[in-house]
């Protein structure tokens, strides 16, 4: 009897068990369902307490937005503040005929900027023939092999819904081509024309218009950056404001990748802190093309004459003899990078930057974000940045891999059949085997290349005596892929940042990049934040003025780099409309894309000539529609903001010192409260003098 008792008992643990273990994996089935569709609620709530490597650390819980220093940091320009972004038609504007041509289908190649610029040239050269749009097919997805099949080319990056309501008034547009002419596309029999980013509208209406009248189609291959020159004849203005309506309003990115850029965005804006975010433009064929080679090797001691060159410049400088073999670049292989940087033509690298904020008074726990897709040199370039700032990051930090996969769809594990690394034993046989092949009545032929190869912050450079790099591999192929959708991300957070600086706004080819593309939006979308143009000419000579005590800098210089900043952010719209725009409309849209608003504005008394000078130097002349004029602000609200802004700043709460970093000690020079407040003084007497 003890004996089957004893059995009983054990079994009915084991049942006992057996539940127990049924309902922990009910439990964690549970908390998975929650954890999956709960998690635009929960977002905030999983950023401060599990998953993000980002804790942000401040020395004030609180930041007043009162201060002088905020306004000046932060605050609005006060200057652009009455312009408003006014995309609509403004003339005779007719509805897209239900007759048009014929079809317009465009095949489309290059990196975000390009392919951005591009849609929007084709919507433009749709409407000027009054063709039928289909929606553009963007080549670096749909070439690209391994990439998931739930979105694909134009899906993949855009919505696809709303790009076609969004211009319905405009352009007529269609998903796909009619299955006759399908067939005819597969067959290579439709007309197909290579253009570029120069092209005249006189050549779409001459030459394009009649093969569209003949065969009902034509095709579009554009590989430039764009298909229609950037600045338009005068009575072509409204097409330029069909640019801004496609860029600025049509072109809204799929769902997943906006509903994670927003995720972001709220992680970033939780600490209840203004934001900076910084576009470092450091990509290897920008380097190439304009000759940083060795400025990027050695910044600090770039006059030095025993620097020897290291991997990253051998790649820089294989690039640039691949774009000049090729014609991209006009001129000889090894530059004087010292002069190229002198000139402004190399980007600020991020330590420059991080010295510049630093010296215009933004504190070392200023949240700031990196952006762009790539940056060569990777981390080891970011270190000086993270030295100066507490709070340095990036989409990786502010995102899980869980989160980023869900953007790509699902994708199968790839196996790269062509290894980009040849085996070393391979290589070593070969080579034996030349060393010890016997006497031939022929010379024996030249031995095996030896190509040498870098592992280079997770990605393969390669660098040989020949001209041709390995082929592509899968993995880079999608890899490619997937920097379009973060470089969408970092888009969408550029443009809503509270203040945004560029290291570099020009691309591998002399054209406007990202940056200038962001620059762009958020001076059409909110032209007031502040966005700083800074003069890399003078930055450099700025630099170079403490080169040899980068962290020991004197206030005059100090009040130096805050003039320059902050002329800056008029200034240098100035010098946008005549060096980025004829190169990209929508780095500089305007006046075309802008009204001024009719409401009176927080100026001071000199108000009238200040408001003649801005609208007379961006050419903005036409003034906003009564409907969009909001109440106007009251005369005791202008003086009391007019006090405000001739206020001492002498509060030792608000100064800005030098690299200081609280208690910590970061090391650099400090400069003392009083002096900090007679720059600021010195500031205030400049301003009122101007």
């Amino acid at each position: 009897m003890k004996g089957e008792g004893k059995m009983l008992f054990k079994s009915r643990m084991k049942w006992v068990g057996l539940v127990g273990l049924v309902l922990s994996v009910f439990s964690l089935f549970t908390h998975f369902l929650l954890a999956r569709y709960t998690e635009r609620d929960a977002s905030e709530y999983q950023a401060s307490i599990t998953i993000f490597s980002w804790r942000p650390v401040f020395e004030n819980a609180d930041l007043s937005i009162t201060s002088p220093l905020y306004r000046r940091l932060w605050g609005p320009v006060r200057q652009l503040e009455p312009l408003y972004p006014y995309a609509n038609p403004r003339g005779n504007y007719a509805a897209p005929a239900l007759q048009t041509n014929g079809f317009i289908f465009a095949r489309i190649r290059g990196g975000f900027h390009e392919i951005r610029n591009s849609i929007c040239d084709v919507v433009v050269v749709s409407r000027l023939l009054n063709a039928t749009l289909v929606i553009p097919e963007i080549l670096s997805t749909t070439s690209s092999k391994g990439i998931s099949s739930e979105f694909k080319s134009f899906p993949y990056l855009y919505n696809e819904d709303e790009f076609v309501a969004a211009l319905a008034k405009d352009v007529r547009i269609v998903k796909s081509l009619p299955k006759n002419l399908k067939g005819a596309r597969r067959k290579k029999e439709i007309p197909m024309f290579k253009v570029s980013y120069s092209t005249s509208p006189n050549f779409y209406l001459q030459r394009v218009l009649p093969v569209l009248n003949r065969h009902s189609v034509v095709e579009l291959v554009v590989s430039d950056g764009g298909c229609l020159q950037a600045v338009l004849p005068p009575h072509l203005e409204e097409f330029q404001r069909l640019r801004c309506r496609v860029a600025f309003h049509a072109l809204r990115f799929r769902q997943e990748v906006q509903d994670l850029a927003t995720r972001i965005l709220n992680r970033l804006r939780a600490p209840g802190r203004p934001f900076i975010a910084y576009e470092p433009g450091m990509t290897r064929d920008a380097l190439a093309y304009y000759g940083c080679a060795e400025l990027f090797q050695h910044l600090l001691c770039i006059l030095s004459s025993n620097s020897s060159k290291d991997v990253h410049t051998e790649l820089i400088q294989h690039r640039r003899s691949w774009m000049i073999k090729r014609g991209i670049v006009k001129g000889n292989l090894s530059v004087n990078s010292a002069e190229q940087r002198l000139n402004g033509l190399c980007p600020l690298m991020p330590e420059e930057v991080g010295i510049l904020l630093r010296a215009y008074g933004y504190s070392w726990d200023t949240i700031i974000y990196i952006s762009g897709g790539e940056v060569f040199g990777g981390q080891k370039k970011l270190i000086p940045l993270h030295g100066m700032f507490e709070n340095v990051v990036d989409r990786t930090t502010l995102s899980t891999s869980w989160e980023l996969s869900r953007i790509y769809g699902h994708e199968a594990n790839l196996i790269d059949k062509y290894p980009r690394t040849p085996s070393f034993a391979q290589e070593e046989m070969k080579l034996g085997a030349w060393k010890n092949s016997r006497p031939r009545p022929r010379p024996l032929p030249p031995p095996p290349a030896r190509p040498k190869y870098y592992n280079i912050e997770g990605w393969w450079g390669w660098v040989a005596e020949s001209d041709n790099e390995p082929e592509t591999t899968v993995e880079e192929l999608r890899m490619n892929a997937h920097k379009l959708l973060w470089e969408a991300i970092d888009y969408t957070i550029c443009v809503e940042a509270d203040a945004f600086i560029p290291g570099f706004d020009s691309d591998g080819k002399g054209r406007p990049n990202f940056a200038s593309l962001v620059m762009g939006h958020r001076l059409y979308e909110s032209a007031a934040s502040k966005t700083y143009r800074p003069d890399r000419r003078e930055v450099t000579k700025l630099l170079e003025e403490i080169r040899d005590h980068l962290y020991q800098a004197n206030r005059t210089w100090i009040t130096s780099v805050r003039r320059h900043l902050r002329i800056s952010l008029l200034k240098g719209l100035k010098n946008e409309s005549t060096r980025s725009k004829p190169l990209s409309f929508l780095s500089h849209p305007l006046p075309e894309c802008c009204c001024w608003s009719h409401k009176e504005t927080p100026v001071r008394a000199s108000s009238p000539s200040t408001e003649s000078q801005v609208r007379g130097a961006l050419g903005v002349q036409h003034r906003c529609p009564a409907w969009m004029d909001s109440n106007t602000i009251s005369q005791s609200k202008d003086s009391e903001r007019e006090r405000e802004e001739n206020l001492d700043e002498e509060d030792p709460a608000s100064s800005g010192i030098f690299f200081r970093h609280s208690d910590r000690n970061h090391g650099g020079g400090e400069i003392n409260i009083k002096e900090e407040a007679q720059i600021e003084d010195q500031e205030e007497l400049e301003g009122a003098e101007r």
